[in-house]
């Protein structure tokens, strides 16, 4: 397998577009992470049947979060993408949200041509409340049987600020390199 953040770039996103590289399928109970230093995904634990994940879930490539993993990134589609795809991307959006005090934030996207919606996700308002709600949810209690109130939501923002912590992610990610 090939060490993503040495063949893929983070992608163009200041014309709202980056590279995604799928860690949990939507719908998964399986906890996987890739392992920078291996080069390789990494089964971290089995979560409860009730916190399986909501959508698809992944990173950007050459980022580095302020939790010291790469950004995360919230893939929206119709249908769960396999661990270890990679995408170009349309940012839509980004959770701001905290992990056990640490900024954790989730770049939301869909795949750039995603000829079965029509491409009519734009922005996160065109995702509607009731999935904002069904997210947030997940992300707020996802930990609760082990280290409740460990993780919250600070709120939605548009891809504007999105493109702002990547920015701040890749610049991170180049002075830890």
């Amino acid at each position: 397998m090939a060490d993503f953040n040495q063949v893929l770039t983070p992608g163009d996103y200041q014309n709202g577009i980056v590279n995604t590289v799928v860690e949990i399928p939507q719908g998964s109970i399986l906890k996987v992470e890739w392992d920078r230093q291996r080069a390789a995904f990494m089964l971290d634990r089995v979560e409860p049947a009730i916190f399986a994940k909501p959508v698809s879930y992944g990173f950007i490539p050459q980022t580095l979060d302020e939790d010291g993993d790469e950004l995360d990134t919230l893939v929206v589609c119709d249908e769960p993408i396999p661990t270890g795809v990679w995408l170009e991307a349309q940012i839509l959006g980004v959770m701001k949200f905290e992990d056990d005090g640490e900024v954790d934030d989730k770049i939301v996207v869909r795949p750039a041509d995603d000829r079965n919606s029509g491409d009519w996700l734009n922005s996160l308002n065109d995702l509607g409340e009731a999935w904002k709600q069904r997210v947030e949810h997940h992300f707020t209690h996802y930990k609760d049987l082990k280290k409740p109130g460990s993780t919250k939501v600070l709120g939605w923002y548009d891809a504007e600020e999105a493109k702002k912590i990547i920015a701040e992610c890749i610049e991170r990610y180049k002075q830890q390199a």
